[in-house]
């Protein structure tokens, strides 16, 4: 097979950074546009210095013209700007879209929740909430690729086998969830520095996170239910990784054993999920630099009720990386092609 011609508009940012990188390895790709605004002209190794003599071309401002030359368009852009590159697609064009953008299958509750009107709305029609291990082959029959956000990603890979296998009780759920300050982008050194962003840890988004309807969203379509959760985000003072801490009830008959066994019998042919034996301490530490999600289960000293800890990287597993495994879905390639 001859090597897709992709472009990646938002290139320099830590997520475009990272889908670079991880592209670079991957043998049936060819990276021919960088795109960006701010950066038009430079080389992409002025924010990464690992980046130097990979001979990747140039940042130049987007064309739609350049549409024509490629398969692939990712796009790593502030919410709002992939709905606008959406409408100039052509039919031999796909969009993996790393931001919120394609998220919310109702305008209006983008609306509410991003304060600004969805400027693609006859387009959400061909898109897809891609979390690879949930929906799989199902993106094949889509144009536009929405990869999930990074906390929900931790959140819902641990939650939706077990709401679905009426194991954990769908109400009162609770989840504490922690990143590297690489999460909030390049923008978060200015936002956040009379807060002393690397040596404290911050809450944020308390109550009404952005990600909120975006969890409720997927719990519902596949667990046929209304579920009832706390968020709270933080920012941690390390660069990259998330620790979602979620506290849940037990349903009737359901134990510590049951729930261990059916997460590894739900992901036992997924090479990036990787449950742990019960009561293992987890960290972020198991997974940055990697694509692999760490699941561990633990008791507490209520017999109904148990704490499941999900670890990630939240620039690949939680960006990047998941973009690169919807590709690999919609090409047929190995899972693992470009990702270890």
């Amino acid at each position: 097979m001859r090597k897709l011609n992709v472009l990646i508009a938002g290139s320099t940012g830590y997520i475009g950074i990272q889908l670079i990188k991880l592209l670079l390895k991957h043998s049936n790709i060819n990276i021919k546009y960088l795109c960006g605004n701010k950066s038009i002209g430079k080389s992409v190794s002025f924010f990464d210095k690992s980046l130097k003599n990979k001979n990747l071309p140039k940042i130049i401002k987007f064309n739609k013209k350049y549409l024509q030359n490629i398969d692939i368009v990712f796009t790593s852009l502030p919410n709002g700007e992939a709905q606008k590159l959406s409408n100039l697609l052509l039919p031999t064009n796909i969009l993996i879209d790393l931001s919120a953008d394609f998220r919310l299958k109702n305008s209006k509750e983008y609306l509410k929740w991003y304060k600004t009107k969805h400027n693609a709305i006859k387009n959400i029609k061909k898109s897809i909430y891609a979390l690879p291990e949930i929906t799989k082959q199902k993106i094949k029959s889509y144009k536009i690729i929405s990869c999930p956000g990074c906390y929900p990603t931790s959140v819902l890979l641990p939650l939706i086998p077990l709401i679905k296998k009426k194991l954990i009780n769908h109400k009162n759920i609770i989840i504490d969830s922690k990143s590297g300050y690489s999460g909030a982008g390049r923008g978060v050194h200015k936002k956040y520095k009379k807060k002393n962003l690397y040596a404290s840890l911050s809450a944020y988004g308390v109550g009404f996170h952005r990600h909120n309807p975006e969890m409720q969203q997927e719990f519902k379509i596949y667990t046929k239910k209304n579920v009832n959760f706390s968020f709270t985000p933080h920012l941690s003072p390390m660069f990259r990784g998330i620790l979602s801490t979620i506290y849940v009830d037990l349903t009737k008959g359901s134990n510590i054993k049951k729930i261990v066994k059916s997460l590894k019998n739900f992901y036992k042919s997924e090479n990036f999920i990787k449950i742990q034996k019960a009561e293992t301490h987890i960290s972020t530490n198991d997974v940055i630099n990697t694509n692999y999600s760490y699941i561990s289960v633990c008791k507490t000293k209520f017999k109904d009720k148990i704490i499941i800890l999900s670890a990630i990287d939240n620039l690949i597993k939680g960006g990047a990386g998941q973009a690169v495994q919807n590709l690999n879905i919609l090409f047929n390639f190995k899972k693992n092609k470009g990702l270890i």
